[in-house]
């Protein structure tokens, strides 16, 4: 797929998960090797013209999670290059003992792609949402983690798994009209953050969904004369802790952002890196805190944990005044 405006146009409209579908009809031409299994979700993957198209490089082995990362492994010993997909609770949670066995543990190599984690899936409740997978596999060791930031990064992530040298959980945020954060090509690799924006005055440090709401944010504070970095960290594990502690360094607040639990997630892992360093700087974690709420659309439920941009800035603005 050429990375032009047009086409980053249309994988912002259709969204994360279908771009992954399309995607894979090109990376299926690049490796003969290539197997993409499926736990009954080919049409929310954006897989079924895949599916029709390349019979030999794809398994559909319904809801059976915990027997796909088996299959998997089988595969990726025998060298084929394997991605494995369904919704992110079922593909974390309900197969963690194979991962941590078959990926982890015996160190084979398999991309994961848990759709829809996050809040994107309120309307089913938190049986479907998922707002504990990266604190569940941040705790395996030889996992990667990443969580890309809109359509175009997804791709790019599932491309540079497949060579990397780890097995890799894709965590895909955010719905169809998606919003774009990298409107041109660039380059991306796994365990390097990115620096959007460059602010003097407090750093905001998010990953998935919550980038491009952060960049958002930053534009609002700039107009009431607050200077914010927006840094992409794309890769959660391993964290880009020089990134980290570089762009900390001199911040009178330095924020983080995601569709998570507050425990075991991106602002744990940043915590942790400066906790390392004589970091005196004060520090707010915006995310999910630690409760399950009723159901309810995206809008809400981002309300509801008030992870909406007008109380995220209000609470900066507070914290700075104090």
């Amino acid at each position: 797929m050429e990375i032009n405006q047009r086409n980053i146009k249309l994988l912002s409209t259709i969204g994360p998960r279908a771009s992954f579908g399309l995607y894979a009809l090109d990376l299926v031409k690049k490796y003969n090797e290539l197997m993409i299994l499926s736990c009954d979700v080919s049409t929310s993957a954006g897989l079924d013209r895949y599916r029709k198209q390349h019979k030999d490089n794809y398994l559909e082995l319904g809801i059976s999670e915990q027997n796909m990362i088996g299959v998997a492994t089988g595969l990726a010993r025998e060298n084929y290059k394997v991605i494995t997909t369904t919704f992110a609770p079922f593909q974390t949670m309900r197969c963690c003992e194979q991962i941590k066995v078959n990926l982890g543990y015996m160190k084979e190599k398999v991309t994961m792609v848990g759709l829809a984690s996050g809040l994107i899936l309120g309307n089913l409740g938190f049986t479907h949402c998922c707002i504990e997978d990266v604190g569940v596999l941040r705790s395996i060791p030889n996992i990667t983690i990443i969580s890309p930031a809109d359509s175009l990064e997804t791709i790019k992530a599932i491309e540079a798994s497949i060579s990397h040298s780890q097995s890799c959980y894709i965590r895909l945020t955010g719905g169809s009209n998606n919003p774009i954060v990298y409107d041109k090509d660039y380059d991306f690799k796994i365990g390097k953050a990115i620096k959007l924006v460059n602010g003097d005055d407090i750093t905001i440090f998010s990953t998935g969904a919550s980038v491009a709401q952060s960049l958002k944010i930053s534009k609002v504070l700039k107009e009431k004369k607050i200077n914010a970095s927006v840094i992409n960290l794309h890769t959660i594990k391993p964290i880009d802790k020089e990134s980290v502690l570089s762009n900390s360094l001199n911040s009178k607040l330095i924020v983080t952002i995601e569709e998570h639990n507050i425990i075991g997630g991106l602002g744990s892992a940043v915590l942790e890196a400066l906790a390392l360093e004589n970091n005196t700087s004060k520090k707010l974690i915006f995310g999910i805190n630690d409760n399950y709420v009723k159901s309810g659309s995206y809008n809400f439920l981002r309300k509801q944990y008030k992870l909406d941009e007008n109380h995220i800035i209000e609470k900066i603005e507070q914290e700075l005044n104090e």
